[in-house]
């Protein structure tokens, strides 16, 4: 057995791959991180965005907006095999990890719930908004997560956590 091959997907950034060695992982703040895998076709990918949308025609098409790095990251997926109509998602952020903030985070997380919603697919699995840092790890090919609070000098209490599971679609907490 190989041992994995660890890809970092920074801020503003995606990666799509159907490598069964390799795994994605990210640390996000008031960021998202959506996770979309096609278990039949074994393909997946991790889209981390700063923000929804552009407010000004010259930043639309940046990956730092979820609603390009979205498009981007579903057909790349779709491109390499995937079909959209199996894709299923697992998604994380939106913290408020600084004191007097702007809403960002509330904003992300409305935001990719709406997409996810309106391109039809299925949120399986989530861990959004509180005031702390996460950590996540993906492995595109089967889907599975693993996600960890991270301390936080400026707030150190629970995340308001929302866990959905359905079967083997879980999260584990490391």
């Amino acid at each position: 057995m190989t041992s994995p091959i660890s890809k970092s997907v920074t801020q503003g950034n995606f990666y799509v791959s159907s490598e069964c060695d390799h795994v994605l992982n990210c640390v996000l703040g008031s960021c998202i991180a959506a996770c979309l895998y096609d278990e039949t076709q074994t393909i997946g990918g991790m889209a981390h965005f700063l923000l929804p949308c552009s407010n000004d025609r010259d930043g639309k098409e940046s990956t730092k907006y979820g609603a390009y790095s979205m498009e981007l990251l579903i057909n790349e997926i779709m491109q390499r095999g995937g079909d959209k109509s199996r894709l299923k998602a697992k998604i994380f952020g939106g913290s408020q990890v600084t004191k007097g903030f702007s809403t960002v985070g509330e904003q992300n997380i409305d935001f990719i719930r709406a997409f996810l919603l309106h391109e039809g697919i299925q949120i399986v699995s989530e861990n959004l908004g509180g005031k702390r840092a996460r950590q996540v790890r993906f492995w595109p090919t089967t889907g599975r997560a693993q996600m960890m609070l991270l301390p936080n000098a400026i707030f150190d209490q629970p995340s308001k956590t929302k866990l959905m599971s359905t079967g083997r679609n879980e999260i584990t907490l490391f």
